[in-house]
This record gives C-alpha cells, sequence and structure tokens, in this order.
C-alpha cells in the first residue's frame, strides 16, 4: 500500500511545483542525470551478486527480450500504418516493450503471490534493466536522429557509456571476484531514490494539454504493453512446457504498466517526452487493474 500512496505522491508533487513554478523548468534534467549516473547502476550492485543462476531461469531472460523484440515489430507495422515519424515509433517502442518490474512489480507479487517469488521477479527486472540498456537505447538513439540513421558505430559508444549499462555489467563482473557486502547499505540508499525520484521526474514533465490527440497512440502502447505483451510469454510459457512459479510470475512482470526509466531515456535522447510520460501514468492506472485479471489466468493455467 506504501508503494502506491507514493507513486501518487511523487507524481501530484511534480505537477504541483510545476504549475505553481516552484522549480526550474529544467530540474527534472538534474534528477535524471542522478538516476542515470548513480542511482540505477546502484540497483544493479543491490541486486545482481544475489542471484542465484540456473537453467530454469533462463525462460523469464529469455521471455523479457522476446517482448522488447515483438514490440519492435508491432510498433513498426502500426508506424508506417499511420505514417509515424521515426521519432514517434522509437518512442512506442520505448514506452511499450519495457515493464515497471521493480517499483510496482514487486510489491503487487508480495501481495498476490507472496515475498517467496521475489527472487524470480529480481530475474525479470534485472534482464528487463539490461534489456532497457542496450536494445532501448537502440530505439532512442535512432528516434533521436534528425535523419533516423546511426552508424553502428555510433550506437555502439552510446552503448558502452551508457550508465547504467556500465553498472550492469559491472556487478555482474566485479561480484564474481569481491565480496560486496559491506557495500550493500550503500547501495541500498542509493538504489531508494530511483522511484521516488523518477515518478517525480514523470510528474514535472506530464502535459495533459492535447492529450486527446494522442489516445490512439496511448491505446495501442497500452493495448500491447498489459495485454499482448504478457500474452506473448504466456504462449511461449505454455509452448516450451514452462510451468509453476517461474512461469506464473514471468507472465505477472510481463503484464507490468511501463517502465519509469523510459522517461528519462525518451527525455535524453530528445523522443516524444509527453507521449512517454502519459503512458506511463495512465498505464500505472490501468495496469493495477488487469494486473488482477492476469493473475487469475496464471493461477488457473499453471
Amino acid at each position: 500500500m506504501v508503494n502506491f500512496v507514493l507513486i501518487a505522491v511523487c507524481i501530484i508533487a511534480g505537477m504541483v511545483f510545476k504549475a505553481t513554478k516552484s522549480i526550474h523548468p529544467d530540474a527534472h534534467k538534474g534528477i535524471n542525470t542522478w538516476i542515470l549516473y548513480l542511482a540505477l547502476p546502484a540497483v544493479s550492485f543491490k541486486y545482481l551478486p544475489k542471484v542465484k543462476w540456473t537453467t530454469e531461469m533462463l525462460f523469464p531472460i529469455v521471455a523479457t527480450f522476446l517482448i522488447s523484440v515483438f514490440c519492435f515489430f508491432f510498433m513498426m507495422f502500426y508506424s508506417k500504418s499511420r505514417g509515424y515519424s521515426r521519432r514517434s515509433r522509437s518512442t512506442l517502442e520505448l514506452a511499450s516493450g519495457y515493464s515497471n518490474t521493480s517499483f510496482i512489480g514487486f510489491p503487487l507479487i508480495s501481495a498476490f503471490y507472496g515475498e517467496g517469488l521475489l527472487s524470480i521477479a529480481i530475474i525479470c527486472d534485472q534482464t528487463m534493466f539490461f534489456a532497457l540498456s542496450t536494445l532501448g537505447i537502440i530505439a532512442a538513439v535512432k528516434g533521436g536522429s534528425r535523419s533516423g540513421k546511426v552508424s553502428a558505430a555510433f550506437i555502439l559508444k552510446r552503448l558502452v557509456t551508457f550508465p547504467p549499462l556500465i553498472g550492469c555489467i559491472s556487478a555482474l563482473v566485479l561480484s564474481q571476484f569481491i565480496d560486496l557486502t559491506a557495500a550493500e547499505p550503500f547501495f541500498d540508499k542509493l538504489a531508494a531514490t530511483v522511484s521516488p525520484l523518477a515518478l517525480f521526474s514523470v510528474g514535472l514533465q506530464l502535459k495533459f494539454n492535447g492529450w486527446k490527440k494522442l489516445i490512439p497512440q496511448m491505446s495501442m502502447s497500452m493495448l500491447y504493453k498489459l495485454i499482448l505483451a504478457p500474452a506473448i510469454v504466456l504462449g511461449l510459457a505454455l509452448l516450451v512446457g514452462i510451468k509453476g512459479d517461474v512461469a506464473k510470475i514471468t507472465v505477472f512482470e510481463a503484464a507490468m504498466p511501463t517502465l519509469v526509466t523510459s522517461s528519462i531515456i525518451a527525455e535524453q535522447f530528445r523522443l516524444n517526452t509527453k507521449l512517454t510520460n502519459l503512458i506511463i501514468g495512465v498505464s500505472i492506472i490501468v495496469g493495477f487493474m488487469t494486473s488482477a485479471m492476469w493473475y487469475e489466468i496464471t493461477e488457473l493455467l499453471f
């Protein structure tokens, strides 16, 4: 319950500060810099060293990347059919292919399934984060360029210099040689700033004027994110014979609303932040209802 209240408080606070002009118009850029360079890398150092990798855990990893790949083709066909620009297409890919697997996902999993299954959710979360740091950045770079064409060398440069990806790889490598237990309280404190600051940043950037014109894009994005994405994962689980808790949590995490960090990436690469932030805000509300539906489906099938 605390997480849900925090979501509302942080987003509304950002909107109020912006409306009353109590904060600099570009304050969200400074907040986003903190999240990208310090808070998000800390998330990797907090969770990745504790993950117990097994063969069964390959399913949430494959499923998470599959969601992003299918989103690429889905939004490509949709954008071409509507005549959207490469920038709009990349915005939709970024807002639709990545789930809020931790801030929304973790408390909902605890509520529906119990805290004992969070270990599986962590795999989904870190894979989603890695997918955003790679596939998400590629989409953002291509959409943010004026020509829509970017060299492989440029994309590679942006990838290897992207702080969250550096943090993710560093956590995986260093944890194999160094005991990071003593630094856990430090990483906990930094990681705790991600959600409230990211949501506050979303609130600062939310603009509702002209939202009616964006209903088709918002609807299509949420159709994929909240309905089609978990359906794809469900179908994959049934196809390859994955059952039990791993299947349940992977499908449920795929059904979570849009990842808040997508807004930060969209802003950094000059995509349509207005559309991204509207999708994030609305998908969180709608996602609370659709997640209950997916819980019933997973309980029935697995």
